[in-house]
């Protein structure tokens, strides 16, 4: 068979790029081993997302009586809401399913591997076809990373796949690494009563963000009884019928943590080996498809896309380099991405969203800056909602007055974040969002408000 554009791996790169090839009239095969959606929509974003907002409103109730309602004997039917997840997960599968039939994709289901640089093998059930193509996408996404001495077992010592189908809240659980994901995990076992103990060798939870939102975020996982345990390197883990012990340098301290479960969350590696990299000399570098700012591989048919080809591990990332590589390929006028223009989100509870600069980075770079502030504890739509903890920080060049990085930790961050994306990838300037009328009330006056703060006119302040 013959296709103008073969896609390897189902995911938001892989189905993205294939529906946009197909609207560009290109002849196009989707293959994949699994559900499409890839792990984002099958284990990743979308499922965790509906547990956490199961987590989140368990809260509510647990907290109604401030919103003058009482609830007696609340408990919680985990396997419903195990399954409430798994629904939402098949739903979305079976709807891009409908997306690549609509849009005229030979999808294959099966194993591929490159036999060269323009043909692919598909074994299925023991059938195996050829498919010749000229130009291959790579999108095989991304497995959790681990280390040797970790014994995964995927009974005990877990990732967070097993984590969405654990049947029984524990009592007490160790989670390794306190990026979004372990973060996530964190908020969503504490919120169901068990005993969280958050580990992370650097000197700040959620490393990448900024340093006043890591702090805010580590105030309020305190508050909330998740205990976390800072400059922490696991050395061992291991695991017996019933437990985990978790053995770590704090401080060069030798220590032990014992759990019901240990959660590694320390990162991924891409999904490079058995698809015929090697033999046809496409270079990878730590655990990654080396590529170019088109997305090209060092084949110039070829390309990656996604988590395959390293971070930042995000959805919507894979959905931009799929339509940059499918545009490249068939000389659609495409641009390189700016992946200083690309929002990153945590949704455990208040939630962090941020783009561009840290503080940290900003004057690293040489940048004089000006930087904008506003607390959520003086807006009074998150006072109405009795979500006031958390703020946003804008931080300018002042030189031009120009957007150069957002942070914002608090309730709806991450849809918050949409308008500064936006704005930055707009050049914007401090007036603009100044001075932009933002309805009231919303915690989008937060943004106003923290633009008019950098420049010393801050009205709510």
């Amino acid at each position: 068979m013959k296709f103008d554009l073969s896609i390897i791996g189902g995911g938001p790169g892989g189905y993205y790029a294939a529906i946009r090839a197909s609207q560009f009239g290109k002849k196009v095969c989707l293959i994949d081993k699994d559900n499409l959606g890839g792990i984002c929509l099958n284990w990743g974003c979308i499922p965790t997302k509906t547990l956490l907002k199961n987590a989140e409103v368990y809260s509510y109730i647990k907290n109604s009586k401030k919103y003058g309602i009482n609830v007696e004997k609340i408990s919680l039917d985990i396997i419903k809401n195990i399954k409430r997840s798994r629904e939402v997960s098949k739903r979305l599968s079976k709807g891009i399913e409908y997306l690549i039939k609509k849009n005229n994709i030979f999808h294959m289901k099966g194993d591929a591997r490159l036999k060269n640089k323009n043909e692919i093998m598909v074994n299925s059930n023991g059938n195996s076809n050829l498919i010749e193509s000229d130009y291959i996408i790579l999108a095989t996404g991304a497995r959790p990373k681990t280390f040797p001495s970790f014994n995964m077992d995927n009974k005990r010592i877990i990732s967070s796949k097993e984590a969405m189908l654990l049947e029984q809240i524990p009592k007490k659980i160790v989670i390794i690494g306190s990026g979004a994901i372990g973060c996530e995990f964190s908020y969503y076992f504490n919120e169901f009563g068990a005993e969280v103990h958050l580990i992370e060798s650097e000197d700040k939870i959620l490393p990448l963000e900024d340093l006043d939102v890591s702090k805010e975020l580590e105030k309020n996982f305190i508050k909330s009884g998740i205990q976390i345990h800072k400059n922490s390197k696991v050395s061992i883990i291991n695991s017996s019928k019933s437990e985990v012990k978790v053995t770590y340098l704090e401080d060069s301290n030798q220590k032990v943590l014992k759990g019901d479960y240990a959660l590694v969350a320390v990162g991924v590696s891409g999904n490079v080996e058995n698809i015929g990299l090697e033999e046809l000399g496409i270079k990878v570098a730590n655990g990654a498809v080396k590529i170019n700012e088109y997305n090209q591989t060092n084949i110039e048919n070829i390309y990656a896309i996604g988590d395959v080809s390293g971070p930042p591990w995000l959805a919507h990332v894979a959905s931009a380099q799929g339509n940059l590589a499918v545009e490249h390929a068939f000389e659609k006028g495409s641009r390189p991405i700016d992946y200083l223009n690309i929002p990153g989100c945590t949704y455990c509870q208040p939630q962090v969203a941020s783009i561009g600069l840290t503080e940290k980075e900003a004057l690293r770079r040489g940048h004089e800056i000006k930087i904008g502030k506003y607390s959520f504890m003086a807006n009074g739509k998150a006072l109405a909602v009795g979500h006031n903890e958390g703020f946003v920080k804008l931080i300018f060049d002042q030189k031009y007055g120009e957007l150069i990085g957002a942070h914002i930790i608090g309730q709806n961050a991450t849809e918050l974040i949409a308008e500064l994306s936006i704005a930055k990838s707009l050049e914007t300037t401090w007036e603009q969002l100044a001075f932009g009328i933002h309805p009231h009330p919303t915690f989008s006056e937060g943004i106003m408000e923290a633009a008019m703060d950098a420049y010393g006119i801050g009205v709510h302040q």
